[in-house]
Formats: structure tokens, sequence, C-alpha cells
């Protein structure tokens, strides 16, 4: 309901604009005296460097919504090519979001000059003057070049893609979009973290390679590790064949971590994919207390011995 009220206060805006500007182009069209008027289309020269002294025709207005719809069709057309290919994921996705981050200020600025044009405004000189405003807001806007220097080189050198799972900072999550000027990373919860490329330093990109789950499990003193030793290399082959999807190899039995205190500590480990680490985790987890369960081997916990005095 929002976003129908949004689009309906948008279009109405558009329209009052448009009716606004094609007054103020045609200042015969205004109740003004003819001195006032005269006067305005005398500035309006001057300011747009208009060429001719014919002000806009119907025929113009038709020519302008006619190349703008042009510009509107080429724009969508391409937009939905780029669409296709940014299914395929990972790098293609990246760098079609960039240039369709591009195509956007590309297709406004032709139809701008294009339109500038139609109306017999000179947009060679209007070209020239927003260049030179340009340049002297370039001194003031160096954090936005950065931005936007930053991000090429991020995509240019394959630092990260739209997919890959990066930790910037504490924030670990997925890259869903690369643009211009920002990256949008989005966490577990959902939560979106969107960083000026200028800012991304010092990240680690944990999708490249195969990650490992880790896993610690203590059993009792009294265990006898040979036989428990033996008991994992016959057993842990099982576990790959249990969970394919989600074990990438066939967990492994590290040894020994740290004699703690209340029982032995055993490392294992197993390679998965950086995005189903945690699952990973958990499920190995289940299955070694199932294991150890089946074949009577004691996990330990701290308990607590009261001594009564007689």
């Amino acid at each position: 309901m929002k976003k129908k009220k949004r689009k309906a206060k948008t279009f109405l805006g558009i329209v009052l604009v448009a009716i606004l500007a094609l007054l103020l182009a045609n200042p015969n069209w205004l109740p003004l005296p003819e001195e006032l008027k005269t006067a305005l289309m005398e500035t309006e020269k001057k300011t747009f460097l208009i060429q001719s002294d014919a002000h806009t025709t119907v025929a113009q207005l038709l020519t302008l919504v006619l190349a703008l719809a042009i510009v509107w069709l080429v724009y969508k057309l391409v937009k939905l090519i780029l669409g296709a290919l940014a299914r395929k994921g990972g790098r293609t996705q990246t760098v079609v979001n960039l240039v369709s981050g591009l195509l956007k200020y590309i297709a406004v600025i032709i139809a701008v000059v294009w339109g500038l044009s139609i109306l017999g405004v000179n947009a060679t000189a209007v070209l020239a003057g927003v260049g030179i405003v340009g340049l002297i807001l370039g001194f003031g806007a160096q954090s936005l070049i950065e931005d936007i220097i930053t991000g090429a080189f991020i995509i240019f050198e394959n630092q990260y893609s739209v997919g890959d799972i990066i930790i910037l900072d504490d924030f670990r999550g997925t890259v869903r979009n690369i643009g211009v000027r920002t990256t949008v990373i989005e966490d577990a919860g959902g939560n979106l973290k969107v960083v000026n490329n200028s800012d991304i330093r010092n990240f680690q990109n944990r999708s490249r390679n195969n990650s490992v789950a880790l896993v610690l499990v203590a059993v009792a003193y009294s265990t006898d590790l040979r036989k428990l030793e033996m008991l994992l290399q016959d057993r842990l082959p099982a576990l790959k064949a249990e969970h394919p999807d989600l074990y990438l190899t066939v967990p492994r039995y590290l040894g020994v971590e740290e004699l703690a205190d209340s029982g032995v500590n055993l490392k294992f480990a197993v390679d998965v994919t950086e995005e189903n680490i945690f699952a990973a985790q958990r499920m190995l987890a289940r299955d070694l207390k199932n294991l150890f369960d089946d074949y009577g081997v004691e996990i330990p916990f701290p308990q607590v011995v009261v001594h009564r005095g007689d």
C-alpha cells in the first residue's frame, strides 16, 4: 500500500514539474503582461542559449516525447538483456550490476542532451558549462570519486563478486550488490550493511577456497584412545555418505587438542563450503555424539562432589 502511494506521489510530482517547465518554456501561454512575457523570453534566450527566436512548438514537444520514449525503451531492453546474463551469478553478475548502475546515468545524460537539442538549446555549450561546473565540484567530492575508482578496482581485480561471503571488520555476510559507489552485504539474519567502496579495507573473502568446520569433543580420561582412534578410522567415512551435500570430504580426526579438567578434548575437522560452515559444525557435533553413544564412549561433564562429614 505504501509503495502504491509513493508511486502515485512520484507520478504526480513528475506531471506537475512537466507542466511547470512547459509553461515556463512558453511564456506566451501565461496570463502575464506583454512586457513581462518579452523580458522572460529574452532571459531564457540568454540563459539557455536558444539558437532561434521560435519557442517550443507542438511538433517539438511530440518529438521530445518520442525521443524520451526511445531512450526509455532502449534502456529497458538493455537492462532486460543484462538481467538475463546476471542469472549466471558470480563475476558475471557483479559486472552486470555495475554496468546497470552506469547505464541509468548514461540514459539520463542522453535523454537530457537529446531533449535540449530538440528544443533548440545549444547542447554543446550546455555540456561545456556542465563540464566546468563538474570540475569545480570534483575538488569538493573527492570521497565520491574515491568510491567510484575503488569500486572499479574491486571489480577489475576480482577481489570479490556478488554471492561471495566476506568478513569486513566484525561483520560477516554475503555480497548482494556492488554498485558504482557502495557495496551491499547481507548477514545470516537478513541485516544489510551498505559500505562505501573506499571504506572496504582488510577484508576476508571466504568463498574463494573451501572452508574447514572444526569441532571439539571431550571424552573421559578412562577412554582407551587407541581403540577409539581405530573406531573413528572405520566409522568416519560413513558420515560423509550420510551428508554428501554438506561434507565435501570425510570428517578427519586431528588428535588430542587438550588435556582439560574434566576430560580429554579431541579435535575433528571437515571441509565444507563457507556457506555451510555453521550448519556443518552443528551436524558434525551431532554425528559424533550419536557415534559415541552407540559405542559407549563417555562424554564427561563438570560434576560437583559433596563430602559430608560424620
